[in-house]
């Protein structure tokens, strides 16, 4: 990793601390956590009785209530609650796209998001999809403090996730960040993402270049990726085809997370690198909270 890298790391972690990541109820309910909550649970802190019915826990019987009422009755304690993040981005080579503030944004807001998970009570793990889905090194600590990033892979997110599935905890919330500029359906990731999740937030992180690109003329094209090459004539005509075809993939995978039930958002790296400024965060899906 380089000092440039280091810093967009720590410029995302100082701005997370302003938010705090929206948890629904099922991502902070867990087995054995370190925060109360409002259901019942298996803390050590009382909170009613009901009623024995078949296949309860006996050892939750109150049998001084027995001895009394010859009724069988449980103890009910406060929930106990340990929320969890997954964050995984996407490191394949096409989120550093040459001339770009892809790779800076994929960092910063990682780290971003990152921040706001833990201020929200949640324990947080990073993740990088290359040639298998892999944790970062340090990555449950802060995120100035991640190591061993690269974006090198030449495939998909999709392909690293079954070539070597993550251990990821249960009924925690998964954030995925990506261009997602490949031609699988998204339903394959998706799938992927919401496997024992309580809530999915997609977020697609596009180049301005990505999304308006403005050269014409004679081009020679070369695939980020594989590094194939393609000389193609770009007009108007053509410009206007290409931003409406990024246009309906872009709503295609939006209609398939509302379908599965994941949230989705849009963001240009260039528009939130120079301040942070990650309001659609905020507003259109209300993904973060002020802290």
């Amino acid at each position: 990793m380089t000092d440039a890298d280091r810093e967009n790391l720590l410029a995302g972690e100082r701005a997370g601390l302003r938010y705090r990541l929206a948890l629904p109820q099922l991502a902070a309910r867990g087995v054995s956590g370190l925060q109360l909550g409002a259901l019942a649970g298996s803390s050590l802190e009382f909170k009613d009785h009901r009623d024995y019915q078949p296949g309860d826990d006996i050892r939750r019987i109150d049998w001084n209530a027995f001895a009394r009422s010859d009724k069988l009755t449980l103890k009910l304690f406060r929930e106990e609650i340990s929320p969890h993040c997954d964050l995984l981005f996407d490191g394949s080579r096409s989120m550093a796209l040459t001339g770009s503030a892809k790779a800076a944004a994929t960092l910063g807001v990682s780290a971003l998001l990152a921040t706001a998970a833990a201020n929200a009570g949640c324990s947080v793990a990073a993740w990088l999809a290359r040639s298998g889905c892999e944790p970062v090194i340090n990555g449950q600590l802060r995120p100035s403090q991640w190591e061993g990033i690269a974006f090198d892979y030449a495939g998909t997110p999709v392909e690293a996730l079954r070539r070597t599935p993550p251990r990821w905890r249960k009924q925690g919330t998964r954030v995925f960040i990506s261009d997602l500029l490949w031609m699988e359906e998204p339903a394959a990731l998706l799938q992927l993402l919401a496997r024992d999740a309580a809530a999915v937030i997609v977020i697609q992180l596009l180049a301005l270049q990505d999304w308006r690109p403005s050269e014409r003329g004679r081009l020679r094209l070369v695939d980020a990726e594989t590094g194939a090459q393609h000389e193609i004539n770009v007009d108007d005509a053509a410009l206007n085809r290409y931003q409406a075809a990024v246009a309906r993939h872009q709503q295609h995978w939006r209609a398939a997370c509302q379908q599965s039930g994941a949230r989705f958002v849009s963001l240009v790296a260039e528009e939130i690198v120079n301040d942070w400024n990650i309001s659609a965060l905020v507003k259109q899906e209300g993904i973060l909270l002020a802290h």
